[in-house]
């Protein structure tokens, strides 16, 4: 699990990030959330889970049902240490609409866990953070999830809640 004080370093740096980007003198950024638009996001990162180091790898789709709020579809392999494990995650997420190359979003999720010679696993959680337009076509996200697993075994996880830092690059069409 990240320490608290990385919690607080990331959203410092976002809080940070907002105060000095400029505000866009046209919202052409604004594409990016409207309705009918889509997301592709990719991930690569890395994770511990049972005492392993994994390499995690994902791909992510959405579509704007209307301005602002993204409906999507997120998949994870956590992969290099036994045993395997991924993730499948539908998703409502909402992104308020500013005047800015910087915008505030919120969602929440269920996912559902696939471990290998384990029961899978079921999870509910939230997200917050903000999303940096540097281009049309692509945008950056930082923030913080709250993750809880629903029917968890303490005594096989050392944790059922965890809060940790994301950080996506996505891209819009």
């Amino acid at each position: 699990m990240v320490s608290e004080k990385s919690i607080k370093l990331v959203i410092m740096f976002v809080f940070l990030l907002c105060a000095v980007m400029p505000a866009s003198s046209s919202d052409t950024q604004a594409a990016h959330f409207k309705k009918g638009s889509r997301r592709l996001s990719v991930m690569a990162g890395s994770g511990q889970t049972f005492s392993n180091s994994y390499v995690i790898v994902g791909l992510g789709a959405g579509y704007y049902v209307i301005d602002g709020l993204e409906l999507g579809l997120d998949g994870e392999a956590w992969l290099g240490e036994d045993p395997d494990i991924y993730k499948l995650s539908p998703q409502v997420k909402y992104v308020l609409p500013m005047q800015s190359s910087v915008r505030p979003y919120i969602g929440t999720f269920y996912r559902r866990v696939f471990i290998d010679s384990f029961d899978d696993l079921d999870t509910v959680g939230a997200r917050a953070g903000v999303y940096f337009m540097p281009d049309q076509k692509w945008f950056i996200g930082v923030g913080a999830v709250y993750e809880s697993y629903l029917d968890c075994d303490d005594t096989i996880y050392s944790s059922c809640d965890d809060i940790y830092p994301e950080i996506t690059f996505s891209f819009s069409f």
